[in-house]
């Protein structure tokens, strides 16, 4: 091959490798000295200590490597059938700088996509994150981003939040989240039109992933039902929301400025209820009917907590004559968020989707597997789980006392005796009507059997 042969073909593949990913051909030059360099030190054990530099034709692309003395001086040190050396490691440099501009490229392809909801599919678990096929690159989607209650297949595809960019280990990784309240709104922005041109806000949203969302809608048009718009003819759109969260449980209220009837509306169920305000402190204390109490407080305190989330409200809910106080701040993420938990306890278990107490009294023996959980550790939580629904059970259940009613004393008749019955009785007792037996017409068997003659009787001859 001649020369200017070599020179075309080095010299135009280094332009059009770095045209087509965008790079520029000094960059990918300079990545590939430091390689050869790196190359020659290894085959030959050169000390770091000697200095060495190494220059590139960028016509042809043959390497020579040159020692360093201490006067400067440069001398050529390229060993014999070095070019094969530094061949091959010059491909891999390109390929390397390669990948790493297509990665830059899609992450600044999705740097502009970042609070936006996109359709991806499960490729494969790594550890305990799940990475989804998002189009032209991979996301990553870590535990404390996963619905705790789902369980991802390989080839499923579902929605996704484009959360954030972050560095980690692997570089500029996109990191996808199913947990976020982003998500509902993005997707009531989909299936409500009068929420994706605005019409019907979202003022506000509080989310526990998997189990229960509560969202507060506002109209900003004149005759636009915020809460009919977003649930839809006979709940169609609302029920689009739900199947694409697993068939996770969605209240829509009215959004109010009035923090009473903000309060009253996001603890529904419930009803009759008395809210009073201390807007300072940014507290609610409210009191319900005995009979509607376990509904404003849900299960394991999870309407309450919803709804202090929902309205920034720290809330202390009672009962008009039942004993106790729950409190809730609405800071809390999950239901284990009311123990008393250590902060890595509470991450080790969030990590294994270990959020409810349910899960914990379920799985207590297969807690005591995850690294740093000890027996005590579960005691103690399953002490505190049992204190706090044991207050609530006493707080939204009401002794009933059933009193037996008075009845007159009969008198004992034995078995084989009939009751005597008064005249008073018999004046009281409804009187008998008449049976009446319907009559029916004579089938034409019965009438030519009547008017057959009877068998004469041979006694009688």
């Amino acid at each position: 091959m001649s020369n200017t042969q070599a020179r075309t073909e080095f010299a135009s593949a280094i332009n059009q490798i770095c045209a087509e990913r965008g790079i520029e051909p000094a960059v990918v030059i300079d990545t590939i000295k430091t390689a050869i360099l790196a190359a020659y030190r290894k085959e030959f054990g050169i000390a770091e200590e000697v200095n060495y530099d190494v220059t590139i034709d960028p016509e042809t692309g043959s390497a020579t490597i040159f020692e360093i003395k201490a006067d400067d001086k440069r001398v050529d040190v390229t060993p014999p059938g070095f070019g094969r050396i530094a061949a091959q490691t010059a491909k891999q440099v390109i390929l390397q700088k390669v990948r790493e501009a297509e990665k830059d490229a899609v992450i600044q392809e999705y740097q502009d996509k970042v609070g936006t909801m996109i359709t991806g599919m499960v490729l494969r678990y790594d550890g305990k994150n799940v990475i989804y096929d998002i189009g032209r690159g991979q996301a990553y989607m870590p535990p404390e981003e996963q619905i705790p209650t789902e369980f991802y297949k390989m080839n499923q595809r579902m929605a996704v939040f484009i959360k954030d960019i972050r560095e980690t280990m692997r570089g500029k990784t996109i990191i996808v989240s199913r947990a976020t309240e982003n998500l509902v709104t993005e997707l009531f922005r989909r299936e409500v039109p009068e929420v994706g041109s605005g019409a019907v806000t979202i003022k506000a949203i509080a989310r526990e992933a998997g189990h229960r969302t509560k969202i507060a809608v506002e109209s900003s048009q004149e005759g636009v039902d915020p809460v009919g718009s977003c649930v839809g003819q006979k709940g169609i759109r609302v029920q689009e929301v739900i199947s694409e969260l697993n068939n996770e449980k969605i209240d829509i209220i009215q959004f109010s400025d009035n923090p009473k009837n903000f309060i009253t509306a996001a603890l529904a169920p419930a009803e009759n209820i008395q809210v009073e305000i201390n807007e300072k402190k940014k507290k609610a204390v409210v009191t319900v009917p005995d009979d509607q109490l376990s509904l404003a407080i849900g299960r394991g305190g999870q309407n309450v907590r919803l709804a202090a989330k929902l309205t920034g409200f720290k809330i202390d809910i009672k009962g008009t004559t039942t004993k106790g106080t729950v409190s809730v701040t609405g800071k809390e993420e999950y239901e284990i968020d009311q123990l008393d938990l250590d902060p890595a306890v509470r991450e080790i278990f969030i990590g294994a989707k270990v959020t409810t107490f349910d899960t914990i009294m379920i799985k207590k023996d297969q807690l005591l597997n995850l690294e740093g959980i000890t027996p005590a550790i579960i005691e103690e939580i399953i002490a505190q789980i049992k204190d706090f629904t044991l207050s609530l059970d006493k707080m939204t259940r009401r002794e009933v006392v059933f009193k037996p009613a008075v009845q007159p004393e009969k008198p004992q008749v034995a078995a084989d005796e009939t009751p005597a019955v008064t005249e008073a009785e018999m004046k009281t007792m409804p009187e008998e009507k008449p049976i009446k037996v319907p009559i029916y017409p004579k089938t034409k068997t019965e009438i030519a059997a009547e008017a057959k003659p009877a068998d004469p009787d041979p006694k009688a001859e």
